[in-house]
């Protein structure tokens, strides 16, 4: 079953806690969207043996716990999804390191806001934050009950219209176009960029001829997506706020949020721990986090 099932498989990291069958079952979704095998992960680090102790005892009786709380959600989804396949995926090691091992096969990472993989209490920016930033497929960072709030069908991705990679818009496109949602494209209006060059030398642009000429630099962007996307309702905005805050306040009746990693979510100068990782850190919607290595294959 292994190496050619699980290449395109969405893989969640999970811990044993109640809130986690929410990230469980927005992974679920995803795979039966993409019509996708399912992955589901828990990693265990094994304890240090106490002085004068078995240490294949302790390890077997650890094992144990995880191969329990696998089988506990594998079922689960089975109950739910009976016509996803399920692939329980026990190992050992470091809960981060194992979902990027498997991120150059995998379609989708999908992981809880805190303590996916194996640490329920630590916040985002240790295993979440890792695996966002160094993984090799696309992330999708979930905040377990934030889906309980009534919610607008809509995708939101941020971009940067002078450096728009094709693989970021493809996935919020396919995305929106799975949910039957609409897809919002934001770009960030920023003071630099908006410099002209006067009699007596650069000169800035008022904010209506700020706001205008960026919303048509948008527009020029995503004319051939509405071609080739005729029946999507794909709305582009221009917000004149910091990136991330913009960002974020597209997210309070989001559906899901779209950023790349690396800076191009509205300043490419950017990279992930500026704005990617604050839109991860206080987003209203789940997060998808789409890496340079994902836009670079989907351009090539």
């Amino acid at each position: 079953m292994d190496d050619q099932l699980m290449t395109g498989s969405v893989v969640v990291g999970v811990v044993d806690t109640a809130e986690q069958s929410l990230v469980v079952r927005d992974a679920a979704e995803e795979a039966l969207r993409r019509g996708a095998v399912l992955r589901i992960l828990h990693a265990v680090e094994w304890p240090a043996p106490p002085p004068g102790s078995a240490e294949s005892t302790g390890r077997g009786a650890t094992a144990q716990e995880a191969e329990h709380v696998i089988a506990s959600f594998a079922e689960s989804v089975g109950q739910q999804y009976p016509q996803l396949a399920v692939v329980p995926d026990v190992v050992s090691g470091p809960p981060a390191q194992a979902l990027l091992d498997r991120s150059s096969a995998a379609s989708l990472i999908v992981v809880g806001h805190r303590g996916a993989g194996g640490f329920p209490r630590l916040p985002l920016g240790s295993v979440s934050l890792q695996v966002a930033t160094h993984s090799e497929c696309p992330v999708l960072v979930v905040r377990p009950g934030e889906r309980e709030e009534p919610r607008e069908n809509r995708v939101v991705v941020g971009v940067d219209v002078d450096d728009l990679p094709s693989g970021l818009m493809e996935f919020a496109l396919e995305a929106a176009q799975a949910r039957g949602a609409a897809l919002e494209v934001v770009h960030v209006a920023t003071r630099p960029e908006l410099l002209g060059t006067g009699p007596t030398g650069p000169a800035l642009m008022d904010d209506e001829a700020v706001s205008s000429s960026a919303q048509e630099g948008l527009e020029n962007v995503l004319a051939p997506y509405r071609s080739h996307y005729p029946g999507l309702d794909l709305q582009g905005r221009v917000k004149r706020h910091q990136p991330a805050q913009a960002l974020v306040d597209a997210s309070r009746q989001a559906g899901l949020l779209v950023v790349g990693s690396h800076g191009r979510t509205g300043l490419k100068r950017l990279l992930l721990g500026s704005v990617s990782g604050k839109v991860l850190h206080t987003a209203l919607c789940p997060v998808a986090v789409v890496p340079a290595a994902h836009t670079d294959r989907a351009e090539s």
